[in-house]
């Protein structure tokens, strides 16, 4: 098995690929290290994050082979490239760009465009998208919709993302979800603000009990 198919199967064993957003590097690496105490080993550092790029590089440093690290808020291949060549193994989108899939394919990475129709995701899959995004998920009707692309896509891997938290993550997974994306669910904002980043390592093992229970 090659490095990218190994890296996708870690990605799809563990289930969880939380959205990291933070104000500042020292944040976004207490961040990181409470999620990876909790159990999950994929992080996804979004481009809204000041000087991301540089945060990427840090955790890719320190936490080297103990995390799967990916670039979320992607948009165009410039930014794909930075984000790889900092360490990124995989690169998510809010939206779906031919670049952005083209570098991934280029590097060898883990391509999950954003997509929220039909047409946009059969688009995607034929790009050559690894796994496709469905954003906003929770609010195009949840669990539901996925279970709905399923019936005539079976053979694509859906990622839903926007909305997902500990209540609806296993009806996610139950609905086809090869993954689910979490952002503010499981990186609690104020747990951050205060400090109190044991709250993400809870939150994590609790993410990865749903994910477990949901596949029985």
């Amino acid at each position: 098995m090659d490095k990218k198919s190994e890296q996708l199967k870690l990605m799809l064993e563990c289930g969880i690929v939380p959205v990291i957003r933070a104000q500042s590097l020292e944040q976004a690496m207490n961040i990181v290290d409470a999620i990876r105490e909790g159990g999950i080993k994929t992080i996804e550092i979004t481009m809204t994050v000041p000087n991301a790029i540089g945060v990427m590089e840090k955790v890719a440093g320190k936490f080297g082979k103990e995390v799967l690290l990916g670039a979320g808020t992607v948009l165009d291949g410039e930014t794909a490239r930075a984000s790889i060549l900092a360490g990124a193994e995989f690169i998510v989108g809010p939206s779906l760009n031919e670049e952005v899939i083209k570098i991934c394919k280029r590097y060898t990475k883990i391509a999950i465009p954003g997509t929220m129709t039909p047409t946009e995701v059969v688009h995607a899959w034929e790009m050559g998208a690894d796994i496709v995004k469905i954003f906003p998920a929770g609010q195009l009707g949840g669990p539901k919709y996925i279970k709905a692309l399923k019936g005539p896509l079976p053979h694509i891997l859906f990622l839903p993302t926007g909305g997902v938290n500990l209540e609806n993550a296993g009806e996610f997974i139950k609905a086809g979800s090869c993954a689910i994306a979490v952002g503010t669910a499981l990186v609690d904002k104020k747990a951050v603000a205060e400090g109190k980043f044991e709250v993400l390592t809870q939150k994590a093992k609790q993410f990865l009990e749903e994910v477990k229970k949901a596949r029985g």
